[in-house]
C-alpha cells in the first residue's frame, strides 16, 4: 500500500502490538515523494510545501527517523547565537515534516509524536537561553563562572502540554522564567534581574517572531505570577512569596505539569520542591472541584461555548466533551488526593488517569475510555493544525472543510460525524456529573422540626463565607433527612449542631460531603451515637479523608504493618517537627478508623481494645527512633546499647480504650560508658533522663495536629521519686531487693516495645526470672488484700454503671489476674492469659476462672463503649438513644435494666471469688 493510500484510508495503519515494523514504512520515501505530495496537498497545503522544500533532507532521514531526530537535536547546541534564529526555524520545519509524515503514516503513535515535538522545544529553549546568557556574561552584565548549561542561574519551567511532554503539531509553549537570586550579591540584584529580563525577551523574539522560513514556537509567558504587573523573568524568592500568599487553584493545577526544561536544573528542582505544599495539600481537597468548575464556566462564557453540541465550528479543545474537559477532570482529581498519595503526581494525562485508576479514585474502565477519547481528540487536533500550520482546535464550519478533514483522518464524512458526536457526548457524560453540582431544589422544604437550631447555623465560623454557605445549602436537605431517620432525631440534631459549631472552617469539609454522600450518613451516625467522637471530628475534620481511601474498611493490618507504614512516613518527613506532625495526622486517622469500625459493628469491644493498643504500640515504636535521632544530632548517639521503651499497664496488657493514656518506663544500658560523644556531650544519666523527657514531649505535647498520647511514668522504680530513666543494673537491683509487691504485680504486664533487640531480650529474661523468684513470697496475698482495702478507701465506689472501680469490677479483676500471674510465675501479660495460667498451674479453679473472665469481658465491653461514646467524662444518664443501643449490642442485653442487673450479679460473684482466694493461707 502506498503512503498516499495509507494517509487517505486509515488513521491508525501502524499497530506495534501486531508486530509492525515502524521503520519498514520509511524506505523508498524519496521515490514516493510525488505521490505523497499529491496525497496530502488537498488536505494540507502546509505539509505539502514542507515536503517540496525539504525533500533533500527528509529522504535520507526517512531511512532511520529516530536517528535523524536525535542528530538534529544534538546539533542545536552547537549553533552560534548569530545563526540561532535561522537554524532553529529550519530545524522546526524538519521536525514538523518528519513527525507529520510519521503521524500520518501511522509510523509513530501520538505519544511519540508529542514527545518528539516537546524534546525539540526543550532543546530550542535551552540553546537560546544559554547563548543569550553567555552574551550577557561577555558584556559584563552577569558574573562569569559555573556550568554554561546552568544559564547563570536562570531557570525555565515548561508548563501545560510542554511540561507534560504533550505538545501538539502547532502548539504554543507556555513558559515561566525565573532566576536563582541566591547566586548573586544582593547589591547586584537589580542589574542581574534586568539582564535576565533581557534574555527572556530576546528568547521570546527568537522563538516567536515570524520571519523567512516561518517561526520556531509561539511563546506565552502569561502563566507567571501576576503576569499583568510582573516582569517576564522573576526571582525565585518573589515567585515563592506570591504562591504562598495569593496562589490560586488554577495555578496549583498548572504546576502539576510543571517541569524544568532549560537552565539550572538543580535550582529549578529546589524551587518546585518548595511549591510542593502549595500544589499538593495535606488533606483531601474536594473544594478544588468547584474551583475547576468555575474555571470551566468562565472559559465557556469567554469563548461563547455554551449550548448543545453542534459539530460545525465546535472547539475540540475547549468545547463540550473536549480535550480541556479531560485534562481538567484528571488534574482536579489529582489535586484532590495528590497531597496524600504521591503516586498521583503525574504530569501526563495518560499517566495521571492510569494512576487515578490504580488508586481506585476512578474506575479502570472510565480511565481507559477517557484516554481513548483524549487520544482521538488529539489526533483530530493534529489534523486540523497540519492543514495550514494554524493553532486551531475548531472543526470546519462547511461541508468542504469536513470532507478535507475526513479524508485526512481516513474516514468518510458520515463516519467522522458519528464518531465525533459519540466521543464528545461520552466525555461529557463521564465528566459533567463530577464537576457540576446539583443545585438544591428551591421548592423542597426543610422539615419543620429543629428550625430553632437550624436558624443559628449561619452565624457559625464554618459558614462565614459565601462559598461555604452555598455548598452547605446544597447538602443541608440530605443531612436533615438523615438526622430525621435517627432513633431520636432531636438528640442527633443537637450533637450535629455542636459538631458544626466547633468547626473552624467549612468549605473543604462541605465539599468533601458533597462529593462523597456516604459521609453524610457516617457523620449522622457519629452524632447520634458518639458525641465524644463528634467533638473530636469538629476539631480534626481532616481524619475524614481516610474514609475516602479504598483501605478504610479493609481488614486490620496488625501492629507490624502499622509500625512499618508510620516508619516509612517519618523517614520521608523533612525535619523533626514534620515527623511529629506526620505521626499525629497518621495516628488520628487510624484512631478514627477504629472508632468508625466499632460504631458500625465491624469489630467488637475486644477487637476495638486490641486495635487501639496495636496503634499505640506502633506509634511508640516508630517515634522512639525519630526522638533518639534528633537527640543524637545534638548530644551524640546513645551510650552503650541505648534505651528500651517498656509498655506497662493497659498498653502492656494489650487493651486500651479510646481515651487511654500510655504507661511507659525507660530502661537503658550504657555498658559503663560515662557520657555521650556529640558536639554537646552529656553525662550518661543526664543523657537518658533528658532523652526520656524528649520522648514524653514528642508523644504528649500539643501541636497544630494535636497530641499523640498522654504519658504516665509513675510505674517506674520508686514512682514519682525515682529518675525518669533507669539503668538496667539499677532496675535489676531495685526489683530484686527494694520493690514492693505492687511493683512486682506491675511487671506482670511489662512488655518491651522499642529499643536494641539484645537489651529488650535481656529485660524480658530478667522479668521472667524475677517473677519466678518472687512467686512464693509469703506476703503476696496479704499485700494484695491490703491494696484492695486502700483502693476502696481512696476511690469512691461508684457501683451501678461504673465498669472500672469497685470490688469485683474490672480493676479488681485485673489486680487479681496480676496476682495469679505472680503466684504462678506466668509469662502472660494480659488478663485472659494470666487467669488461664492460674488454672494450668492448679492455683485457680477452672469454674472460678470462667466466672472471672466472663465478668471481666462484661465490664470491659461497658468500659470500652463508655469511653468511646462519651470520653473520660461519661455520664450514663446523659447518653443518647444511639449510645444506649450500642451498649445493648455489645453486652448482648435486652434493655438497660438487664445490663445493670448483669453488672451487679457479675460484680458480686467476681468480688466473692477474689476475696476467697486472697483470704486463704
Amino acid at each position: 500500500m502506498s503512503f498516499a493510500d495509507r494517509i487517505t484510508r486509515s488513521p491508525y495503519p501502524f499497530d506495534p502490538d501486531r508486530g509492525d515494523d515502524a521503520r519498514a514504512l520509511f524506505p523508498g520515501l524519496a521515490h514516493a515523494m510525488k505521490e505523497l505530495i499529491a496525497g496530502t496537498a488537498g488536505c494540507s497545503p502546509y505539509l505539502a510545501d514542507l515536503l517540496r522544500h525539504e525533500a533533500a533532507w527528509v529522504g535520507p532521514a526517512s531511512d532511520d527517523p529516530e536517528a535523524a531526530i536525535a542528530a538534529l537535536l544534538a546539533d542545536i547546541p552547537n549553533t552560534k547565537l548569530t545563526d540561532l534564529a535561522v537554524g532553529l526555524r529550519q530545524a522546526k520545519r524538519r521536525v514538523a515534516l518528519l513527525t507529520g509524515l510519521a503521524d500520518l503514516g501511522g509510523v509513530w503513535p501520538l505519544e511519540t509524536v508529542t514527545q518528539i515535538l516537546t524534546d525539540f522545544a526543550d532543546a530550542a529553549v535551552q540553546a537560546t537561553i544559554t547563548q543569550l546568557v553567555a552574551a550577557e556574561v561577555a558584556r559584563g552584565k552577569l558574573p562569569a563562572g559555573g556550568d554554561p548549561a546552568d544559564a547563570g542561574g536562570m531557570v525555565v519551567l515548561a508548563m501545560g502540554k510542554m511540561g507534560a511532554g504533550e505538545l501538539n503539531y502547532s502548539s504554543d509553549i507556555d513558559l515561566i522564567c525565573l532566576f536563582d537570586e541566591t547566586r548573586f550579591d544582593p547589591d547586584d540584584y537589580h542589574e542581574v534581574r534586568s539582564a535576565f529580563i533581557r534574555v527572556t525577551r530576546k528568547m521570546t523574539a527568537i522563538l516567536s517572531d515570524v520571519r523567512e522560513g516561518g517561526y520556531v514556537f509561539r511563546t506565552d509567558l502569561r502563566l507567571r505570577p501576576d503576569a499583568s504587573v510582573t516582569p517576564v523573568c522573576l526571582s525565585m524568592e518573589a515567585a515563592e512569596r506570591y504562591y504562598e500568599s495569593v496562589g490560586r487553584t488554577w495555578e496549583r493545577a498548572a504546576y502539576i505539569k510543571a517541569r524544568v526544561c532549560a537552565g539550572d536544573q538543580k535550582a529549578g528542582a529546589r524551587f518546585l520542591e518548595t511549591l510542593r505544599p502549595f500544589v499538593w495539600r495535606k488533606h483531601l481537597d474536594f473544594a478544588a472541584i468547584q474551583d475547576a468548575h468555575d474555571m470551566r464556566l468562565k472559559i465557556r462564557d469567554h469563548k461563547g461555548l455554551h449550548g448543545p453540541l453542534v459539530l460545525e465550528g465546535h472547539n475540540m479543545k475547549l468545547g463540550r466533551g473536549g480535550i480541556r474537559e479531560i485534562e481538567f477532570f484528571t488534574q482536579t482529581r489529582q489535586l484532590i488526593a495528590g497531597g496524600r498519595d504521591a503516586s498521583l503526581r503525574m504530569r501526563g494525562t495518560r499517566e495521571g488517569l492510569a494512576a487515578l485508576a490504580a488508586a481506585d479514585w476512578i474506575p479502570q474502565k472510565a480511565a481507559k475510555q477517557l484516554y481513548d477519547h483524549y487520544r482521538f481528540h488529539r489526533e483530530v487536533e493534529h489534523r486540523l493544525q497540519m492543514i495550514n500550520d494554524a493553532q486551531t482546535q475548531t472543526l470546519p464550519s462547511d461541508k468542504d472543510g469536513f470532507s478535507r478533514l475526513a479524508a485526512f483522518m481516513g474516514m468518510t464524512v458520515p463516519a467522522l460525524h458519528d464518531t465525533l458526536r459519540d466521543r464528545l457526548e461520552d466525555v461529557h457524560t463521564l465528566i459533567e456529573g463530577f464537576f457540576a453540582p446539583e443545585e438544591p431544589d428551591s421548592s423542597a422544604k426543610l422539615p419543620d422540626w429543629g428550625q430553632d437550631v437550624v436558624a443559628r447555623w449561619h452565624s457559625y465560623p464554618a459558614l462565614r463565607t459565601t462559598r461555604a454557605t452555598q455548598t452547605f445549602a446544597r447538602i443541608t436537605p440530605e443531612i436533615m433527612a438523615r438526622l430525621q431517620e435517627a432513633a431520636k432525631p432531636e438528640e442527633a440534631l443537637a450533637q450535629f449542631d455542636g459538631f458544626l459549631a466547633g468547626l473552624p472552617a467549612g468549605v473543604q469539609l462541605f465539599a468533601l460531603f458533597e462529593a462523597n454522600p456516604q459521609l453524610t450518613q457516617l457523620i449522622v451516625d457519629i452524632c447520634a451515637t458518639a458525641p465524644a467522637l463528634a467533638q473530636h471530628l469538629s476539631r480534626n475534620a481532616g481524619v475524614l479523608d481516610a474514609v475516602i481511601g479504598g483501605a478504610f474498611f479493609a481488614e486490620w493490618p496488625g501492629k507490624a504493618a502499622l509500625h512499618a507504614e508510620l516508619t516509612e512516613l517519618l523517614d520521608k518527613a523533612d525535619d523533626y517537627e514534620a515527623q511529629l506532625l506526620t505521626a499525629r495526622r497518621w495516628a488520628k486517622e487510624w484512631h478514627f478508623r477504629i472508632g468508625v469500625h466499632f460504631l458500625r459493628d465491624l469489630i467488637d469491644a475486644a477487637q476495638c481494645g486490641a486495635q487501639y493498643a496495636d496503634l499505640a504500640e506502633a506509634v511508640a515504636a516508630a517515634v522512639w527512633p525519630a526522638v533518639t535521632a534528633e537527640f543524637a544530632r545534638k548530644h551524640g548517639a546513645m551510650p552503650g546499647r541505648g534505651g528500651a521503651v517498656i509498655a506497662m499497664g493497659s498498653l502492656g496488657a494489650g487493651w486500651l480504650t479510646a481515651t487511654s493514656d500510655l504507661d511507659l518506663i525507660i530502661i537503658y544500658d550504657a555498658q559503663r560508658v560515662d557520657s555521650s560523644d556529640g558536639r554537646r556531650p552529656l553525662a550518661t544519666r543526664t543523657y537518658f533522663a533528658r532523652l526520656t523527657q524528649a520522648l514524653i514531649t514528642a508523644l504528649s505535647v500539643q501541636m497544630a495536629e494535636g497530641r499523640l498520647y498522654e504519658v504516665d511514668m509513675r510505674l517506674r522504680p520508686s514512682g514519682r521519686q525515682g529518675p525518669v530513666a533507669t539503668s538496667l543494673a539499677s532496675f535489676q537491683g531495685y526489683q530484686e531487693n527494694e520493690a514492693w509487691t505492687w511493683e512486682h504485680l506491675a511487671l506482670t504486664r511489662a512488655r518491651t516495645v522499642a529499643g536494641d533487640p539484645s537489651l529488650c531480650a535481656d529485660i524480658e529474661t530478667f522479668r521472667r526470672s524475677l517473677l519466678a523468684a518472687k512467686a512464693d513470697g509469703p506476703t503476696v496475698l496479704t499485700d494484695v488484700a491490703a491494696m484492695r482495702l486502700r483502693i476502696a478507701e481512696q476511690k469512691a465506689q461508684a457501683g451501678g454503671w461504673a465498669a472500672k472501680v469497685g470490688p469485683g469490677r474490672m480493676q479488681d479483676i485485673e489486680l487479681f489476674a496480676q496476682t495469679v500471674a505472680l503466684k504462678c510465675a506466668s509469662e502472660a501479660t494480659n488478663t485472659t492469659g494470666q487467669l488461664k495460667a492460674g488454672v494450668v498451674d492448679g492455683w485457680l479453679d477452672a469454674a472460678d476462672e470462667a466466672a472471672l473472665q466472663a465478668a471481666f469481658d462484661l465490664f470491659w465491653k461497658l468500659q470500652a463503649a463508655l469511653r468511646f461514646l462519651a470520653g473520660d467524662d461519661a455520664n450514663f444518664e446523659k447518653l443518647s438513644e444511639g449510645a444506649r443501643r450500642l451498649i445493648l449490642r455489645e453486652t448482648g442485653s435486652q434493655d438497660m435494666d438487664d445490663v445493670l442487673a448483669r453488672l451487679n450479679a457479675a460484680q458480686a460473684q467476681a468480688g466473692s471469688i477474689i476475696t476467697h482466694y486472697l483470704e486463704r493461707s
